[in-house]
């Protein structure tokens, strides 16, 4: 049994690309007991696929009746289901929620698409640029003369994986409170949408215009953006409240006047530029050693190798190094129950046997589905 907050908790995940497989690692990261389908003859898993870690592989041939009866048994065990393939191929391979559900009906189904399960998109391929893109996060991401896609934390990640945990979870808390489970339509688009609900606010205030690098958050003020430093590299100011963006001007030695002017939109540009001007004389290590852990709301911009050795992530252990894979550790952080990596990414087909008899099958129906090919 995994060990962590969700242990106990018993997840069926279809092996997916993206959002699917992160939801699962979170889950499985809290200690909850994530078994992956995987297609049989699928390709074989690596070290370094880092958010299939944890899980669980049982390798099953989808076009078997034999094989769909064995997931039904799994899923009759099971408090939720991930799955995130397109509308419609649950139903034709025969698990839908109309029959998944009456096997159990306490089942959460978690179903994580782009478009979601309706709409004129629904059935359209996609990836997280697209899904994002209808929301107005994408518009109001980048640079003044382009929308710049923000990886795919938005949409995949954000919108889709995290959104759809937090929905199974109260999809089964609800199911305990109440003996019925339900279907959950996780899509990243929607998701997106409720992620920028602080920005609908603020436009609807008057706070924010739709154009980008001209408000306080998307890089058109000068006291919240990224610099370039003497040696090539950049940090980041974030002295939005008063006292911060007074510490900043002490801290750089700047006594121009016209920095009195922090909030007024016109100026801008002007004090933008002449900020860099002051940040280009120092390297980055030199306004780390004036700036580090001040209220000035500082922090250099590290690069994927450098982010590990960090003093703060090597102090928290942000940072974990699984089969010679660094790799981020499990979050959040519980004082009682706190989670940890349950395994490597499995190999394809590697807990047949083991998965399935801890989830109740007989040694004589292993055997029966090895012999018809099913497993």
């Amino acid at each position: 049994m995994g060990k962590g907050p969700l242990s106990g908790l018993k997840i069926v995940e279809f092996a997916g690309i993206g959002p699917g497989p992160f939801c699962g690692m979170l889950l499985s990261d809290l200690g909850a007991d994530v078994v992956r389908v995987d297609r049989k003859g699928a390709g074989r898993s690596s070290p370094a696929d880092v958010t299939a870690r944890g899980r669980r592989s049982v390798a099953l041939d989808l076009k078997s009746p034999a094989a769909i009866e064995a997931v039904l048994k799994l899923l009759e065990n099971a408090d939720g289901l991930i799955e995130g393939f397109r509308p419609g191929v649950m139903e034709r391979l025969g698990l839908g929620p109309d029959v998944v559900l009456k096997r159990n009906p306490k089942l959460v189904f978690g179903r994580m698409t782009g478009w979601g399960q309706t709409g004129p998109y629904a059935k359209a391929a996609g990836h997280d640029m697209n899904y994002i893109a209808i929301t107005g996060a994408l518009h109001a991401i980048g640079t003044t003369d382009k929308p710049v896609p923000p990886l795919n934390l938005v949409g995949d990640f954000g919108g889709g994986a995290l959104y759809l945990a937090f929905g199974l979870m109260a999809g089964i808390i609800s199911a305990r409170e109440t003996g019925k489970g339900q279907v959950i339509d996780c899509a990243m688009s929607d998701g997106a949408a409720s992620l920028m609900a602080m920005f609908y606010g603020m436009k609807a205030g008057g706070m924010w215009k739709d154009e980008r690098r001209s408000n306080l958050l998307d890089g058109g003020a000068h006291f919240y953006d990224t610099y370039q430093c003497a040696d090539g590299k950049w940090i980041s100011i974030g002295s939005i409240e008063p006292q911060f963006y007074a510490l900043l001007l002490e801290k750089t030695g700047i006594t121009d006047p016209e920095f009195q002017n922090q909030m007024s939109r016109d100026h801008w540009p002007s004090l933008k530029a002449k900020l860099a001007e002051v940040l280009a004389r120092k390297t980055q290590a030199e306004w780390c050693a004036i700036m580090d852990a001040t209220d000035i709301c500082f922090a250099p911009v590290l690069t994927l190798d450098e982010a590990p050795a960090h003093p703060h992530n090597a102090a928290r252990k942000t940072f974990v190094t699984v089969e010679g894979v660094v790799q981020p550790a499990p979050a959040p952080r519980f004082s009682a129950t706190p989670g940890e990596i349950q395994g490597p990414p499995p190999k394809i087909g590697a807990h047949n046997e083991e998965a399935l008899a801890q989830w109740g099958f007989s040694g004589g129906e292993i055997e029966a589905l090895k012999a018809s090919g099913a497993l």
